[in-house]
């Protein structure tokens, strides 16, 4: 049943989002009018299927890690082309090949797949915000934190944060945001105290911190938050307010994983951060153990998250993802002709090692938290 309690969970958070991720490649492939032969969610033996009229194979698989679009014309759910199979074709059939298509046709079909995952966290954020609105806090102090980055700025409790660099603050979670995302550089805040206004400048300490899905370092300034009913108020939104603040939220989310992930790159940031599988069934667990408290809303904000994250992933121009795909018709739109196939074939390899060296890592992260994790509780 422990098992049962992560695994059901995860199951459905990934396969929602590999389904809306596979569907923007279908749906495009299909206004392009190419045919696709399978749509898998899974890989391995298949457990369910049917063939639509199009001649489509829908099919549910033994192991829900995935899924693929297969192309008229692929040798495999990699979108890997059976060049021998598509010159023997007649033209007629060729035509609705994937690989018959013109670059622009095939840099839309690919990059629907990741544009599909940022609409669906923009469709969940809409109606999380819709239906539930949210509680604003005002970026009031109510007491410094000594020792804190604040506390050598000057802050004083009752100080009402009005903007941080230029930004306008309007709640304490804006406030987070900002500083949060600092690199550890002096910040200019201006602030209420009484009936003047001061300007304060801050440098947020940077501290490690456990989430869900591992360690990361940010920003902290050391102030405690209003608890006064009086710098509390519940926001609700119609539809369009919804969508506005959906697209925001998801390009929060945007800034903050391609901040990271340029900070890896650089050597800012630990790799101790990437989380696999294991991290997602962690959190998917947690979730669904917590619904009959707070309900679904948590869930779906992960999966929203997630959504991105496996968008911006793809996006990445590495062989074998769909950033890959789109380097490749980028390089070939500029030539006029496609790469070599033995030089598209040998950088598929090196995409493939990476990431299954991303996978393994990210993997041998999870299960380094979950040994400290069961031993902390062992000592306790």
């Amino acid at each position: 049943m422990t098992v049962l309690t992560y695994l059901v969970p995860f199951v459905f958070v990934l396969t929602v989002v590999v389904f809306f991720h596979e569907f923007g490649h279908f749906l495009v492939a299909r206004w392009c009018g190419v045919k696709v032969d399978a749509f898998s969610i899974g890989f391995g033996p298949e457990l369910w299927g049917r063939e639509d009229r199009k001649g489509t194979r829908w099919r549910v698989a033994a192991i829900p890690l995935g899924g693929y679009v297969k192309f008229h014309g692929d040798a495999n759910g990699a979108s890997a082309p059976d060049l021998e199979q598509i010159d023997a074709m007649p033209e007629a059939e060729r035509k609705v090949t994937f690989f018959g298509q013109p670059v622009w046709k095939r840099a839309a079909v690919v990059l629907a797949g990741p544009v599909a995952n940022f609409i669906l966290a923009i469709v969940i954020f809409s109606a999380l915000f819709s239906t539930y609105g949210r509680i604003i806090l005002a970026p009031r102090v109510a007491s410094v934190i000594a020792g804190g980055a604040a506390e050598k700025a000057g802050f004083a409790a009752g100080d009402l944060v009005l903007s941080i660099d230029g930004q306008p603050i309007e709640s304490f979670a804006r406030m987070q945001e900002a500083v949060s995302a600092s690199t550890g550089k002096p910040l200019k805040i201006v602030v209420r105290r009484g009936d003047e206004e001061v300007t304060l400048e801050a440098t947020p300490q940077l501290r490690e911190v456990e989430t869900a899905l591992g360690k990361t370092k940010i920003g902290m300034l050391g102030l405690q938050a209003s608890s006064d009913p009086a710098d509390q108020r519940e926001e609700r939104y119609g539809p369009a307010e919804s969508v506005v603040l959906a697209v925001q939220e998801t390009w929060m989310v945007v800034e903050r994983t391609g901040g990271y992930i340029a900070g890896l790159i650089a050597g800012r940031e630990g790799a101790d951060q990437l989380s696999g599988p294991i991290g997602i069934a962690q959190v998917s667990g947690q979730m669904a153990k917590a619904i009959d408290k707070v309900g679904l809303s948590p869930l779906f904000n992960l999966i929203a998250i997630l959504s991105i994250s496996i968008g911006l992933l793809n996006l990445m121009p590495v062989p074998l993802l769909d950033g890959g795909h789109l380097l490749f018709y980028g390089i070939e739109a500029v030539r006029g002709r496609a790469l070599a196939e033995r030089t598209q074939e040998y950088a598929f390899r090196v995409g493939l090692a990476m990431v299954c060296t991303l996978m393994v890592f990210s993997t041998y992260n999870d299960l380094a938290r979950l040994v400290r994790k069961l031993a902390g509780s062992s000592i306790q």
